[in-house]
């Protein structure tokens, strides 16, 4: 089999998958591509061969667009190899790609890893996070909130926050939107509370 076959054969599932989701019959699914709903039969079956001048209005017309319905099937693109990233007393994984603005991320923290009232940051948004192992000690302004493992947190980053380890090394599984990512991975996130001049640091 080939991979031309192959692809073929997966465009045509996409069509179908995609139409059964919005709950489409083949009917309702002409009226807004303007094909027949025979042409459209033959097409997901595999009884017609898809012209590119039929691809496009199916494409507009299931919410998607011409390349993500043709786009190919590569092992490259399911498989992540992660590489761990050290700093601080935080081991990083990156389990996702950049997709739409959001990053998962497997996180091992020590108790070396700084946290507390005075390492809290703020950003726009919310962010998510299972404990694996271990338990996760969360700071939220003057909140302190205990993760153990099995347990999950979920909150608004507009509230100062910063979190670590308890009694141990705890991993997590997180994820972040891009102000998220920026604040907690990247070395130019916003700096904590206590350094701006204005903000007063919670008490702990």
């Amino acid at each position: 089999m080939t991979q031309e076959v192959d692809l073929d054969a997966i465009v045509r599932q996409r069509i179908r998958g995609l139409r059964l989701a919005r709950g489409w019959t083949l009917d309702a699914l002409a009226a807004r591509c303007y094909l027949s709903a025979s042409t459209l039969s033959r097409i997901e079956t595999g009884g017609r061969r898809i012209a590119l001048d039929q691809l496009v209005p199916l494409a507009r017309a299931l919410g998607t667009t011409l390349d993500q319905l043709v786009e190919p099937v590569d092992d490259e693109d399911v498989v992540i190899r992660p590489e761990p990233s050290n700093r601080e007393g935080v081991t990083t994984w990156l389990l996702s790609r950049d997709r739409g603005g959001k990053t998962v991320a497997k996180m091992r923290f020590t108790p070396e890893h700084p946290s507390g009232p005075d390492r809290q940051r703020v950003h726009p948004g919310h962010e998510w996070f299972t404990v694996l192992t271990g338990t996760a000690c969360l700071f939220l302004a003057d909140r302190r909130i205990l993760v153990h493992e099995g347990q999950a947190a979920e909150f608004s980053t507009m509230v100062p926050h910063s979190f670590g380890a308890h009694g141990g090394p705890v991993e997590i599984l997180t994820i972040f939107d891009h102000d998220g990512e920026r604040a907690h991975l990247r070395d130019d996130g916003p700096r904590e509370l206590a350094e701006t001049p204005d903000a007063t640091a919670p008490s702990g």
